[in-house]
């Protein structure tokens, strides 16, 4: 590639991530113009899944997540390719990800995150047990939290809460509130709630 050419894609990956929070199908527009200019770079085709699943794009986030990672090799986006197939109403195939030979390589956070989804989508077909079942296997243990321990054991406390197991659930969202420190969930008053 060129660094004209490369100058021009870097300038759209940039502006895609700046957009993706606040206006993601700005985002997915610049993602889609660095794919014009560098369509057989991994991290290009990557960007445009990212952005097309902010955008709620499901299909075409699944598609070109799975090119990134053709190209590439790297599982990392195994919680959002789920997700997007529990978007798209097919939580069998969201479970499928769970037993993908690159769950192994991912790192704690992400493996963490793809539980939580998996877990989701055992929801979806109202197999509450399997799902806690799911979120156990991220790891329980309150003395030595794992990476991802927040939003794990906060979905496990949102299971036992949905299966009537009111007096674990407030347990869980307690010590799920004690790893937020920056607030970004509402565990504590969950945990309030149920007391």
């Amino acid at each position: 590639m060129s660094k004209p050419n490369a100058d021009a894609v870097a300038g759209h990956l940039v502006a895609a991530g700046l957009a993706l929070d606040s206006d993601p199908k700005r985002a997915l527009e610049h993602a889609h113009a660095a794919r014009g200019r560098a369509a057989r770079v991994a991290a290009v085709r990557e960007a445009v899944g990212v952005a097309a699943y902010h955008a709620e794009e499901w299909a075409e986030a699944i598609t070109e997540l799975r090119t990134a990672r053709r190209i590439s090799g790297d599982p990392r986006n195994l919680p959002l390719l789920a997700d997007c197939e529990r978007a798209l109403g097919r939580p069998q195939q969201a479970l499928r990800m769970l037993s993908d030979p690159g769950v192994g390589r991912l790192d704690p956070e992400t493996r963490a995150e793809l539980f939580i989804v998996v877990a989701g989508a055992r929801r979806d077909l109202g197999q509450l047990d399997a799902a806690l079942a799911v979120l156990a296997r991220g790891g329980l243990d309150k003395d030595r939290p794992r990476p991802g321990a927040l939003r794990l054991w906060y979905a496990y406390a949102d299971a036992l809460e949905a299966a009537g197991r009111t007096g674990e659930a407030a347990e869980w969202f307690a010590a799920a509130a004690g790893l937020d420190t920056d607030g970004d969930t509402d565990a504590v008053d969950r945990a309030a709630a149920l007391l």
